[in-house]
């Protein structure tokens, strides 16, 4: 495979759109007549506002014009710690291949992509959600398990 990594800017948006919506609909199992207008406008704003900003870079990886997959880094700041002493964080995120690339390497090449941008901005923690079947791709490439995180989950 020569899967080739690329950025995508907000002029691209009806293309980083229609592959959000694919992501969207097989992650959460959606009926593929749910309505997600709403939630595909809310991406919309985010994306628009946050990849002018450079808090969010989001990329595609191709083969001969091919999308293969995509993937994002939002870029946030915490205070500053031991662990983490400059305070700036990457959370990955919308890291997807399409069924017919995987298991071919597209899904490293957009994490290593991604993992690249963050240590360009000095990014001192790097984290992610993760599937199980991506697990060990995640462990492969430095991920760990983060055994005191806790998610909110309402009374």
């Amino acid at each position: 495979m020569t899967a080739r990594v690329r950025r995508i800017y907000a002029d691209e948006m009806p293309l980083l759109l229609a592959l959000r919506e694919e992501v969207l609909r097989e992650v959460f199992e959606l009926a593929p007549d749910a309505d997600v207008s709403a939630l595909l406008e809310a991406n919309r704003r985010y994306y628009e506002a946050r990849l002018a900003s450079g808090e969010h870079v989001a990329c595609f990886a191709y083969e001969e014009g091919r999308i293969l997959g995509c993937g994002g880094v939002c870029f946030q700041t915490e205070l500053p710690s031991p662990e983490n002493p400059s305070g700036q964080c990457a959370y990955l995120m919308n890291i997807y291949v399409r069924a017919h690339a995987r298991r071919r390497g597209v899904g490293r090449r957009i994490v290593c992509w991604l993992i690249e941008r963050a240590r360009e901005q000095g990014v001192g923690k790097i984290y992610l959600g993760s599937s199980n079947t991506a697990k060990g791709l995640y462990e492969k490439l430095g991920f760990a398990e983060m055994g005191d995180m806790m998610i909110y989950a309402g009374e």
